[in-house]
């Protein structure tokens, strides 16, 4: 008989004492109540069979009774975040099936009649135990030196004993438990170092040894622990130099050292690690400068490195860290200026660099990043104007107090910027003459480079990568365009619009093209296409198609067969969207309908309105078509149920019962699935904003890039979509 009243069944009182008299009972699961009592001495002759009791998150008290050993069926035995008190008894051990026992967060304490932790030396003798938690119990005492950690080492993979107020130092014999995941000692009185033998704890992922009062360096043997993916040691006593081989351990995500004693310079070879998300080494004793290598940390999201004594500048290889969202180098002895690239940390929110002897001015171009939610400056030696755009409009004083060089707006409370206009006049003819003079030599010198190449091009070969980008074209023939394109086949088709059609034409085996075919019995092609030339004229991207020849460029779509890949899986998009048809001083214009129904946004269709959110609108549609493997002109779709419609109806709760099932193995586990779906939900959360039918409330494409990169990054650091 089995007995689930977990979770959602809110059960308040007293438990009666029957339910413990269920001779068949073999699960008995109260856990997340209000329920409150004690576990009665009679336990083991009322339910002989029960092999898992758990009453964790309730009121219950009182202690274990020592006849709990006669559950020798027990395998399973839970009693966390409950007022359990008393001691420990030792008869735990008798159990020798016990795989999971978990009494955090009670109030246990050790008998200290008994010298050592006398119930932790009898539970080596559950030899299949997994899992142990005594977190959060005023147990009082040292760990046993030995106890035969050895006869867990095949099973023990968690062993949680935080906030216990434990004392002494470090048994070396828990480098016996090589199958250890989880070490969670921390929150405890332990003195002494690390013993060397942690290095055989080879199976460890997470170690927590913070808020200690441990001392010596960090053996490199910790280094051995090739699955380690947490550290925290923050807040002991640990000085010396950090290991530099910890950037070779691959598997390390997340680093904390703060608040140690830690000295000399953090070695360069400690920033080899290219994977690490998380860094905090703040408060310790380091000095010297930063080296370049912390460029190498490519996916780093919080460094922080505030109150040591770092002296130099800011490397300019920082700002590699494109996905950096917090950094703060505060309190140090940092040099020179903001460097100007700063402005390529897209992601950045956070951003400390106070008390240090920091020069120069202020970036302007800092004002370019939207999500800068903090911005500390105060207590530098900066001069110049302070910005007073983009994320700056939200910053107070209080953030540039303490440098008598700046100035700016009054709310800043500095002085203000001074303008100099007969030095600025001054500049200003000298400009008019020089800038025609430089601007005519350049010109001149490129068309010489340009006529010169252009003669000795051997026009005999005809590959992608030689086409010239100049004034003189390739010529083809309507002959060798039939040829290439098998008479313009049907099956060559790659999209078609209201002006033309798109084939793919393969003039040989190494050079394959897109041709468009425009219909001039259209109204406006021809325009269309004298249009489309002039805009391609003055753009270039590594993922837009290259113009070859005849300068022309694909309709307005916004549809998946529109986004080629080439045989590195780069891809380029053959179609950018009526934005295109936009000049630099126009950001709205009317045009009839250039595009394919489902795909173009409401006001599109209805007024002939147009705008970069458009774009960003068939974006969206776009973006739910990849993951849904449907089209906006599917036949399940029509007035009444359109695509964005079905996909706001199923978010966010019922979002994996609309995505392509091919996306998914049928055997993957439920924590990846859990982390699968939530990428998938935040995808199609951002694909649902880009489909608003207001166009004002629609993001930009570099706020949906950068939410888009956040969120391959989150998916990156669980795994999920490697393991799907």
């Amino acid at each position: 008989m089995e007995c689930y009243l977990s979770f959602n069944y809110m059960l308040k009182g007293e438990v009666p004492s029957s339910i413990f008299n269920i001779s068949t009972l073999k699960i008995l699961d109260l856990s997340f109540n209000e329920l409150f009592g004690n576990i009665p001495s009679s336990v083991t002759e009322g339910i002989p069979n029960l092999e898992i009791l758990n009453l964790a998150f309730n009121q219950f008290s009182g202690s274990i009774p020592a006849s709990i050993s006669n559950l020798t069926k027990l395998r399973h035995f839970q009693l966390s975040r409950n007022s359990f008190s008393g001691h420990i008894p030792i008869t735990l051990g008798n159990l020798r099936g016990l795989r999971y026992l978990l009494l955090g967060s009670n109030r246990f304490t050790n008998d200290l009649s008994i010298p050592g932790q006398e119930f932790l030396t009898s539970l080596t003798n559950c030899k299949d135990l997994n899992t142990l938690s005594i977190t959060i119990n005023p147990i009082i005492g040292e760990l046993p030196k030995s106890i035969g950690w050895s006869n867990l080492s095949a099973s023990l993979k968690q062993f949680m004993a935080h906030s216990c107020l434990i004392k002494g130092t470090l048994p070396s014999e828990i480098g016996n438990l090589s199958s250890l995941i989880l070490l969670d000692i921390g929150g405890n009185e332990l003195r002494g170092p690390i013993p060397a033998t942690f290095g055989g704890l080879r199976s460890l992922q997470k170690l927590y040894l913070n808020q200690n009062k441990l001392q010596g360096s960090i053996s490199n043997n910790l280094c051995n622990l090739e699955k380690l993916f947490f550290v925290n040691l923050m807040e002991n006593r640990l000085s010396g130099q950090l290991p530099g081989c910890f950037g070779s351990i691959a598997s390390l995500r997340q680093i904390y050292l703060a608040k140690n004693a830690f000295t000399s310079n953090v070695p360069s070879t400690f920033w080899l690690n290219s994977d690490v998300q998380f860094l905090d080494l703040s408060e310790n004793l380091f000095n010297g400068s930063l080296a370049l290598q912390i460029g190498n940390m490519k996916n780093i999201i919080q460094l922080n490195l505030s109150r040591n004594q770092l002296s130099g500048g800011i490397p300019s290889s920082i700002d590699q860290l494109v996905n950096l969202v917090n950094l703060s180098l505060s309190h140090n002895k940092i040099q020179g200026p903001i460097p100007d690239s700063f402005d390529k940390l897209k992601s950045l929110q956070y951003l400390d660099l106070s008390c240090n002897n920091i020069s120069g001015s202020i970036p302007m171009s800092l004002e370019t990043l939207t999500f800068l939610e903090y911005f500390n400056v105060s207590f530098n030696e900066l001069i110049g104007e302070i910005p007073d755009g983009g994320p700056f409009i939200n910053f107070g004083p209080e953030f540039f107090k303490g440098n008598i060089g700046l100035c700016g707006a009054s709310r800043f409370n500095v002085k203000a910027c001074e303008r100099n206009t007969t030095k600025s006049s001054s500049k200003t003819r000298i400009l008019r003459v020089i800038l025609p003079a430089i601007f005519t030599t350049v010109v001149g010198t490129i068309i010489i480079i340009l006529f010169l190449r252009a003669r000795s091009r051997n026009s005999s070969v005809l590959s992608l990568s030689s086409f010239p980008l100049g004034f003189i074209h390739e010529r083809i023939s309507y002959y060798e365009i039939l040829r290439a394109t098998n008479n313009l086949n049907q099956e060559n088709v790659i999209g078609s619009g209201s002006i033309g059609s798109v084939y793919k034409a393969v003039f040989s085996p190494t050079l394959i093209v897109a041709i468009k075919v425009f219909n001039l019995d259209v109204q406006g092609a021809l325009k269309s296409f004298d249009v489309e030339c002039r805009v391609m004229r003055s753009i270039r991207h590594r993922n837009l198609v290259k113009i070859i020849t005849s300068c022309s460029n694909l309709d307005f779509k916004a549809l998946p067969t529109n986004v080629l890949l080439d045989e590195d899986m780069v891809a380029h998009v053959s179609d950018f969207g009526i934005a295109k048809l936009l000049t630099e001083d126009q950001l709205i214009v009317h045009t009839r309908n250039l595009g394919t129904i489902g795909y173009v946004a409401p006001e599109f269709g209805s007024t002939g309105l147009v705008s970069t959110t458009v774009d960003v609108y068939s974006y969206g549609i776009l973006l739910i078509e990849t993951f849904t493997r449907k089209k906006p002109t599917d036949e399940m779709f029509s007035a009444e149920l359109m695509m964005k419609s079905w996909v706001s109806e199923s978010y966010p709760n019922s979002i994996m019962q609309i995505v392509d099932a091919d996306l998914l193995d049928a055997n993957t586990g439920e924590t990846v699935r859990a982390n699968f779906q939530s990428c998938l939900t935040s995808i199609m959360g951002l694909a649902l904003e880009c489909t608003t039918d207001l166009p004002e409330e629609r993001p930009n494409m570099k706020d949906v890039a950068l939410r888009l990169k956040k969120i391959k990054l989150n998916s990156e650091g669980n795994n999920s979509m490697n393991k799907v």
